[in-house]
């Protein structure tokens, strides 16, 4: 790949994960990740993407608290490498319980309001993160019966 094109890629990721509420910096951390073939030290990581080692390092517990990359301690050094991990298969995951939370909300202020257009919106939005949970949750069923031993 060349460095133009990697750029390109870490930037898309960039701008993936950050419509997904997620700092930019963390996206294009995981960018670097997916295209990486060994693991990286926050050193190498912060010099290609020209971040802080704080910002480096703040993206990569975030990626690691989500399932997306491993942190990989180096005995007898303080030094740690980063390599990519689960996917957005997990960052999925993690999105479908966050709206299963909202959903159970949403369904507690059906109680709050009679028959008319604000039960109307409340099923809607209901109806559509459900919609959204179910899809997502058939889409990771077949990723993982394709990712099973044969």
């Amino acid at each position: 790949m060349s460095g133009e094109r990697r750029s390109a890629f870490i930037g898309s990721v960039g701008d993936l994960l950050a419509s997904w509420n997620l700092p930019h910096a963390t996206g294009r951390v995981y960018g670097l990740l997916l295209v990486s073939e060994e693991p990286q030290s926050l050193d190498a990581i912060a010099a290609e993407l020209t971040l802080s080692k704080g910002s480096v390092s703040t993206a990569v517990r975030q990626l690691d608290s989500w399932g997306l990359a491993r942190v990989i301690p180096q005995p007898g050094s303080r030094r740690l490498l980063v390599e990519a991990a689960g996917g957005l298969a997990s960052l999925l995951e993690a999105s479908h319980a966050r709206a299963k939370t909202l959903i159970a909300a949403l369904r507690e202020g059906e109680d709050l309001v009679g028959a008319g257009p604000a039960r109307d919106r409340l099923q809607d939005v209901i109806g559509l993160f459900a919609g959204y949970v179910e899809v997502g949750e058939q889409m990771l069923a077949t990723y993982r019966r394709g990712r099973e031993p044969h």
